[in-house]
């Protein structure tokens, strides 16, 4: 897996740019523009260390993805995809292998402590849409437009997480519909269907993610941690009973915390709060 910061500054034409804008922040942004950031080795091996060193930084507080030039991810580079590592394994062991690495980004997405915000510059397709689902707050330009294109290529369209994202997110009937034509839908449908929660022009779009990252940030640490955590496992719990038992047990942990204390005393005194993270 390849060190994040190895990838932000020793190498000439980095696939992924990882930077933090503002305290707290750390803005990953896909960087194969010329191929429309599609998804080969180094780039999926690049993006999971730039996750998983957000991920596991105390002082990180919010990711924002976004893409370079005009596309977020165009899904597969199928011009080639790479070293897979698994090259002395038989042609279905190695595909699975990469299946099972790409899809591994979805995993990691959710079980990360901080928000991840998508910023959707642009088209973002396949793989590169299933990393919208699976993200936690998703944000487009209104140049970007979004497809499941796996089945536009002779596969399901059920794939890296979508067949379980996109419903939950669009509801079942839009999602079937969209994974059965593969058809694009642009930013403004996005936007009235709930796929995304806001479209701005394009230079405003990365301000935008930096305002919502802002927002969470302000909150604190184990609070945002507990929500995404319990908002997600909800999705999976069939029964409205067992999740606000989950509710409430994490709203009792969350009690105990320095931090609520912090939290009440702030808003009482008329001022900002000062986490710590205790």
């Amino acid at each position: 897996m390849t060190d994040s910061n190895a990838t932000s500054t020793e190498v000439d034409d980095p696939t992924v740019i990882v930077s933090e804008p503002t305290d707290g922040v750390r803005l990953i942004t896909l960087n194969r523009p010329d191929r429309l950031n599609a998804m080969n080795a180094e780039l999926i091996n690049d993006l999971y260390g730039a996750l998983s060193e957000a991920g596991s930084d105390l002082s990180c507080r919010a990711v924002v993805l976004t893409g370079a030039g005009r596309a977020f991810c165009a899904g597969l580079d199928l011009s080639g995809y790479g070293d897979t590592g698994a090259e002395d394994l038989g042609r279905i062991q190695q595909t699975f292998h990469i299946q099972k690495h790409i899809a591994g980004l979805i995993d990691l997405l959710r079980g990360m402590a901080q928000p991840v915000i998508c910023a959707a510059n642009g088209a973002a397709s396949g793989g590169g849409f299933a990393l919208l689902l699976g993200s936690d707050i998703r944000l487009a330009s209104a140049t970007a437009k979004f497809n499941a294109a796996f089945v536009r290529i002779g596969l399901s369209a059920c794939d890296i997480g979508t067949s379980w994202l996109l419903p939950r997110i669009v509801g079942a009937g839009r999602a079937h519909e969209m994974m059965l034509t593969g058809r694009y839908v642009e930013a403004e449908e996005a936007l009235r269907i709930g796929l995304v929660t806001d479209v701005v022009e394009p230079e405003a779009l990365l301000e935008r993610a930096l305002e919502q990252a802002a927002m969470i940030a302000a909150n604190s640490p184990m609070g945002v941690r507990m929500t995404k955590e319990v908002m997600w496992s909800a999705l999976e719990i069939p029964g409205q009973r067992a999740a606000i038992d989950l509710e409430n047990r994490t709203q009792v942990m969350l009690t105990q915390t320095t931090d609520h204390v912090e939290a009440i005393m702030a808003f009482l005194e008329r001022r900002d709060p000062g986490f710590t993270n205790h």
